[in-house]
């Protein structure tokens, strides 16, 4: 009796988990819309994504948006659902976005999607060197349309993701672009100021946050910050490197749009995107559920806010030119490196304007500021008292 009883518990107890189990299932499952639309690589890789996808996490429904598919005949069709539309663009969309509004979806991933202003998508990639997944921020979309003001609202957008994806303490680096600098400045005195996050280290011999093509190649990164355009040709080739750019076939798409006043998520492949990366955007989109990434990224602005966010993106908006003229010239010898491009003008007429004579230069490392050798030590004093360093 003791026996039986004992073997009752046991199976009353696995049924208990059975059912629990279930029921976490049931709750955890994500349906995520996916778009027929007429792409470059045929509408098959659409459907051979979505499978994919659907047999590599039993919690991702994929749901098919667009006309009819016979290919959906000869395939596992029970693992996915196929909401059935017109063949035209608008009326895919449009039956996508009312999906998304009646949360009969949780998530979408489509091509040619246009994102408010203020919203940019953060894409994800497997890089070459080492194999190691990095989060591109930004590769579609525009944050802002002052550019250090966009990269330091794509360096929010890039971590957030990286945080919903599990990482608790992403890397961030900044391409060695355009805007580089002055943003590199808003995010330290963010990070001074009680914003948490880490700065990558170059693997270049001067180290740094800021980032190389070395850097991209290894993945030295969690979350590699630029402007969209940068990132989507980034994207590009890291997806479609080889495969002579036709196919893509590396990676997990141009991700989603991240913007204060965007409340969906919604993905971006493209039109080369073939069938390994529409099954990464799939799973890509289940990720960013799971770990809430619409919360997540509430929480970063609001912390980023907390630290300044504000009041430092309009003091970097609000920096003047300085008009003066030069002083008499000198031969100049001596190399002053870190000062952004977009302020390395500037940066010379303020030299100027402290009487020491500076002209502009383009290094291998990129710009410089040239100056007199007797003068480099009191003109990188002030270029650090005006904030250019």
């Amino acid at each position: 009796m003791k026996q039986m009883a004992a073997g009752q518990i046991v199976a009353e107890t696995l049924l208990a988990m059975a059912d629990a189990l279930e029921g976490r299932v049931k709750a955890e499952s994500f349906k995520i819309g996916l778009t027929l639309l007429p792409n470059e690589v045929g509408v098959s890789e659409l459907l051979d994504g979505a499978v994919a996808a659907a047999r590599s996490n039993p919690l991702l429904e994929p749901v098919l948006i667009g006309p009819e598919m016979t290919e959906l005949d000869k395939t596992d069709a029970g693992i996915i659902t196929h909401i059935k539309t017109g063949s035209a663009a608008n009326s895919i969309h449009q039956a996508m976005e009312q999906l998304l509004q009646n949360r009969e979806i949780d998530a979408a991933v489509t091509m040619h999607y246009n994102f408010p202003l203020g919203t940019a998508t953060v894409g994800r990639v497997t890089t070459p060197g080492r194999g190691r997944e990095i989060f591109l921020a930004t590769t579609t979309g525009t944050s802002a349309t002052d550019r250090v003001q966009a990269l330091v609202k794509n360096a929010l957008a890039g971590l957030t993701c990286a945080r919903a994806c599990g990482i608790a303490r992403p890397r961030l680096g900044i391409l060695n672009i355009e805007g580089a600098r002055a943003c590199e400045r808003v995010l330290k005195s963010l990070k001074a100021n009680g914003y948490s996050f880490e700065f990558a280290r170059s693997v270049r011999a001067d180290g740094g946050a800021l980032m190389r093509g070395n850097d991209l190649l290894a993945g030295n990164c969690d979350v590699l910050l630029c402007d969209s355009l940068t990132g989507n040709i980034l994207m590009k080739v890291l997806s479609a490197f080889t495969t002579g750019g036709k196919y893509e076939a590396q990676g997990c798409g141009y991700g989603p749009g991240l913007g204060a006043t965007f409340e969906r998520l919604v993905l971006i492949i493209s039109r080369a995107s073939g069938a390994p990366v529409v099954a990464g955007a799939l799973r890509y989109a289940a990720e960013l559920l799971a770990g809430k990434v619409l919360a997540v990224y509430r929480r970063e602005l609001e912390q980023a806010q907390k630290a300044g966010l504000t009041e430092l993106l309009t003091a970097a908006k609000g920096e003047k030119e300085v008009a003066v003229s030069p002083p008499a010239a000198k031969a100049v010898s001596a190399e002053i490196g870190g000062v952004d491009i977009l302020e390395l003008e500037t940066a010379v007429r303020c030299l100027w304007q402290a009487g020491i004579y500076a002209a502009s230069g383009m290094g291998c490392t990129g710009p410089v500021i040239l100056v007199a050798s007797g003068d480099k030590e009191q003109a990188r004093n002030i270029l650090k008292q005006e904030g250019y360093l």
